[in-house]
């Protein structure tokens, strides 16, 4: 009785063990901008070295000091560690902004570190005026490790947590509604999803640097871009490349990517095209993205904007699928395409692309099933009597699983409601507040500068920011794993 009842019990030994882990890795990525800054000529690098190595001594000192008398996770110890992990990495994460180039005040250093882990892509930063390579580089290089996950990198690097909790932490951060193993051993899922992603990655650098941009360029927007982040060089973003098709068709291609199940991709490129083929989710993904872009020609045209050839074939096109993978790159003149166009965008923020990609939103597998089993209930109201089931991918769905999408779908709203009325009461307009934390629990990042209040998130109040920043974590871990944290029945024995 007493070994069962521990067994209940939160591992913090070992999750402090863990967190030490993961906190000399994030210092070896700190290194990176660091050396940059270096080659640059630029003082930031003092920062990043001394950050980097602050880092990892906090980590070896976690790692070393703690001694689990067991290894053994549970469920609350992978829902604990996910959410501790984003928060950490991104408190430390957030010092070269207070002490760089472009220093700025603790909450606007932890919103922009929190956004860039989380993959949103929204910016306090006005004026990119000042800023260092480095620290460019460290905004596209968070993004670049949030895209894929953390906790997903590491287990992809220390293959031990296959046998200590890794099943626990790979469901508590991969995004979707069902987590598949591609491979027997969770490790080897790890290491063969962030290996199709930086693969994907090296080939994007390569494209862009082909083209008008220059290699730093390049590498910066390709992090932001497979990662479906939406960080970029310029506070223009990429509108000082609009007369650059080529650019647009290539960042459409690969954001496109980053809104696929990336164990879909993987299974392509091992030559495996019968589950794409079949893949009910995907061909939704790719309607919707068709129909969306339609409907952005239409309200181009309506409005006078198709001025040249791009203005109504490449920009609709861009501009759908960075929305819908929730990238959050802007189109140029997309503020005057008009209401409607903004109220498509409302719709696609929700919905997000495909489970188990980069992306943002409630995901589309997620609307699927509410869709077919609205249509099951309608149905019932006439014939009370009959019974009929879901299915997805020719799969019949548990009706367990169908609860736990409807109660993600109205918590998903509640919350965006509940910021809403949080940042009115902090005195942001209305409608820019709803956005605002639509947006950001969306993981899309596209300031309310779409809806006329300002460009980015610098007007907020200070409160306003954490109040994102808390919608952002949540959103990014799809709810569950950060509101569990938050029940009395989690830290219970």
């Amino acid at each position: 009785m007493i070994k069962n009842k521990h067994r209940h019990l939160i591992n913090f030994r070992q999750l402090t063990r863990i967190m030490g882990w993961l906190l000399m890795i994030e210092s070896v990525f700190m290194f990176i901008p660091g050396f940059t800054s270096l080659a640059y000529g630029e003082d930031d690098w003092l920062v990043f070295m001394a950050t980097a190595l602050l880092t990892g001594v906090c980590g070896l000192v976690c790692a070393k000091r703690a001694k689990p008398t067991s290894s053994h996770m549970g469920k609350r110890d992978g829902f604990l560690l996910t959410a501790m992990v984003w928060v950490v990495f991104s408190v430390f994460g957030l010092i070269p902004f207070l002490f760089g180039s472009k220093p700025l005040g603790l909450s606007d250093a932890f919103f922009e570190a929190m956004s860039g882990f989380t993959t949103t892509g929204a910016t306090v930063m006005g004026s990119f005026d000042g800023l260092g390579h480095g620290l460019h580089l460290w905004r596209a290089l968070m993004q670049w490790i949030g895209g894929m996950g953390i906790i997903l990198f590491t287990l992809a690097v220390i293959p031990m947590l296959n046998h200590s909790g890794g099943m626990q932490m790979f469901n508590a951060e991969v995004t979707g509604i069902t987590h598949d193993k591609i491979r027997p051993r969770i490790s080897q899922t790890a290491k063969s999803l962030w290996l199709v992603y930086l693969l994907l990655t090296i080939v994007l650098i390569l494209l862009l640097w082909a083209g008008p941009m220059d290699l730093f360029q390049s590498v910066c927007h390709a992090f932001g871009t497979i990662s479906t982040g939406g960080y970029a060089t310029d506070e223009n973003g990429i509108a000082i490349w609009d007369n650059s098709v080529y650019i647009k068709l290539v960042l459409t291609v690969f954001m496109f990517l980053g809104g696929v199940n990336f164990g879909l991709i993987y299974k392509g490129v091992r030559g495996d095209f019968s589950h794409l083929r079949n893949n009910e989710v995907l061909r939704v993904y790719l309607w919707a993205i068709l129909g969306m872009t339609i409907l952005f020609v239409g309200a181009v045209f309506y409005h006078g904007q198709a001025l040249e050839l791009d203005d109504w074939l490449v920009d609709p096109l861009f501009q759908v699928v960075s929305i819908i993978t929730s990238t959050g790159f802007t189109a140029t003149g997309f503020n005057a395409w008009g209401y409607f166009a903004l109220a498509l965008t409302f719709v696609m923020m929700f919905s997000g692309a495909c489970a188990g990609s980069t992306s943002g939103g409630s995901k589309i597998d997620r609307v699927i099933y509410l869709f077919k089993y609205v249509k099951n209930e309608l149905y019932r109201c006439i014939y009370p009597n009959s019974i009929q089931s879901v299915k997805v991918n020719g799969k019949v769905v548990n009706p367990d699983l169908l609860s736990k999408v409807v109660a993600f779908m109205c918590i998903y709203m509640l919350l965006v409601v509940l910021g809403g009325l949080v940042l009115s009461c902090l005195g942001v307009p209305t409608v820019d507040a709803f956005f605002s934390s639509f947006s950001c629990i969306s993981n899309t990042g596209l300031g309310a500068g779409v809806t006329g209040y300002g460009g980015n998130y610098e007007i907020l109040p200070d409160t306003a920011k954490w109040v994102l920043s808390i919608l952002m974590l949540t959103g990014r871990l799809e709810i569950f794993t950060v509101l569990v944290i938050l029940t009395p029945a989690f830290w219970r024995r």
